[in-house]
C-alpha cells in the first residue's frame, strides 16, 4: 500500500493530462480529493460484496470513534437487512484483528472508510437480482449512489483440459467427482491439511484436491496422513500444483466442488452444475459463504468449532454428503436453488442489461459536475 500511495504525485500529472470525466478505484484513499480538486467525479470500485460492507464497514458501526471488537461482529450493525449473515465467534474475532492492520500508514479499516465517505458514488460486480437488499442498506448508509455492474461473469476458456486431467476425470462417473480448490493464497495448518483430505476418504467418493503444502512443509507429500496414498489409491489425488480451475468445474464427472468462497470462485462455480461446499477461510470469503449457504440456500458450509474454528474429517464428509447424496433434503433444496440462480446468470441480456445500466449511470453522474 505504501509503494501504490508513493504513486499520488505521478497519478495526479495523468489526471491533469488526460482530464477524465470520471476516475476508479480501490483502496487510494487520496483520490476522492485529488479527483474533487480537478473537477473529477471518482467511483469507489470494490471487490467485495455489498453485504460484505454493509456488515463490517457501516457508518452504524461508529468506526472513526472507536476500534471495532469481537463483540461489535457478533451482531449485524443497525439497519442491516434481515437476514441469516452472522459471524462466529473466531471469525469475528480474526476480522476485528484484520481492520487494525497497518496498510500503508492507516489501518485497513481507516482506509477503507475513507475511500467509501469521500467518493461520488460506489459501484459493485453484483446484480440486484441477488443483493438487493444489501445495495439499497450500503447506499443508505453511506448516503452515497450505488451503481451496479452485473455478476461480470467469467468468459469461457480458450483453451482445452490438460491431456492426463482428462484422462483422469473421464475415468470417473458423471457428477461423481469431489473437487476442492482453496484459492492461491490459503495455506492451511497440517493438522487441518489432514482433516480436510482424510474427510473426502470418509465420503467413499472420487475427489481431486489442488492444495498448497500445508504450515511447515514444501511438498504435498510429506504432509499426507500415514497409509493414506496407498488407502485412496485410485480414487483420491491431491495436487499442489496450479490447475485449469474452469475446465475442471464444467467436467461431466464433477458433482462437487469444495471452494474457500473467493467471488471469483463462486462466480465460475455458478455458472456449471456442480453443488457448492463451502469452507471460507478469511475476511469476504465468510460473508460470501453465509450469503451463498444461508440466505441463497445454493451450498452448504462445513461446520466449525464456534470459537477454535477448526473444522474435523466428519464436518467435511457431512458437508459433501448433504450436498451430493440423492435422498438428502438438504441436498435437494441447494441443487434446485442453483440450478434457478444459475438459469438466471446465464439468461441471454443479462449482462449486457446491466452494462448498459452501468454506463447510463456513469453518464447521469458525469452531467452532474
Amino acid at each position: 500500500m505504501t509503494a501504490m500511495d508513493l504513486t499520488e504525485p505521478a497519478i495526479e500529472a495523468i489526471v491533469r493530462d488526460i482530464k477524465p470525466n470520471i476516475v476508479f478505484f480501490d483502496f487510494t484513499y487520496w483520490l476522492p480529493s485529488l479527483a474533487r480538486k480537478l473537477g473529477i467525479k471518482s467511483i469507489a470500485f470494490v471487490t467485495v460484496s455489498p453485504a460484505t460492507v454493509g456488515y463490517l464497514l457501516s457508518p452504524e458501526r461508529k468506526l472513526r470513534d472507536k476500534f471495532l471488537t469481537e463483540a461489535d461482529l457478533l451482531q449485524p450493525p443497525q439497519g442491516f437487512p434481515p437476514s441469516k449473515i452472522k459471524l462466529r465467534a473466531h471469525e469475528a474475532r480474526g476480522l476485528a484483528a484484520a481492520t487494525v492492520k497497518d496498510f500503508g500508514g492507516l489501518s485497513f479499516m481507516e482506509r477503507l472508510l475513507l475511500c467509501l465517505t469521500e467518493c461520488d458514488a460506489i459501484g459493485f460486480k453484483t446484480c440486484r437480482e441477488i443483493e438487493g437488499a444489501y445495495c439499497d442498506c450500503v447506499e443508505s448508509q453511506f448516503e452515497k449512489r450505488v451503481i451496479l455492474a452485473g455478476p461480470v461473469l467469467p468468459e469461457p476458456p480458450a483453451s482445452v483440459l490438460e491431456e492426463e486431467f482428462e484422462m483422469l476425470f473421464s475415468s470417473f462417473k458423471a457428477k461423481s467427482l469431489i473437487f476442492c480448490a482453496l484459492g492461491s493464497e490459503c495455506v492451511l495448518k497440517k493438522d487441518q491439511f489432514q482433516e480436510l483430505i482424510l474427510g473426502f476418504e470418509l465420503t467413499g467418493l472420487p475427489f481431486f484436491a489442488a492444495l498448497k503444502p500445508p504450515t511447515g512443509h514444501d511438498t504435498i507429500e510429506s504432509a499426507l496422513p500415514e497409509g493414506f496414498e496407498e488407502r485412496v489409491k485410485g480414487r483420491g489425488f491431491v495436487h499442489g500444483g496450479w490447475v485449469q480451475q474452469q475446465l475442471i468445474l464444467k467436467h461431466p464427472s464433477v458433482g462437487c466442488f469444495v471452494t474457500h468462497c473467493g467471488s471469483g470462485s463462486l462466480s465460475e462455480a455458478m455458472v456449471n452444475e456442480c453443488q457448492l461446499v463451502l469452507l471460507p477461510n478469511v475476511g469476504d470469503q465468510i460473508i460470501n459463504s453465509r450469503l451463498m449457504g444461508e440466505d441463497l440456500k445454493v451450498g452448504v458450509e462445513v461446520e466449525r468449532g464456534d470459537e477454535d474454528g477448526l473444522f474435523t474429517r466428519d464436518g467435511v464428509c457431512k458437508a459433501v454428503k448433504a450436498v451430493m447424496d440423492d435422498d438428502s433434503e438438504v441436498g435437494k433444496d441447494a441443487r434446485q436453488n442453483h440450478a434457478e440462480l444459475r438459469e438466471f446468470l446465464i439468461s441471454p441480456g443479462l449482462e449486457n442489461s446491466y452494462v448498459d445500466g452501468f454506463v447510463q449511470e456513469l453518464h447521469s453522474l458525469a452531467d452532474l459536475m
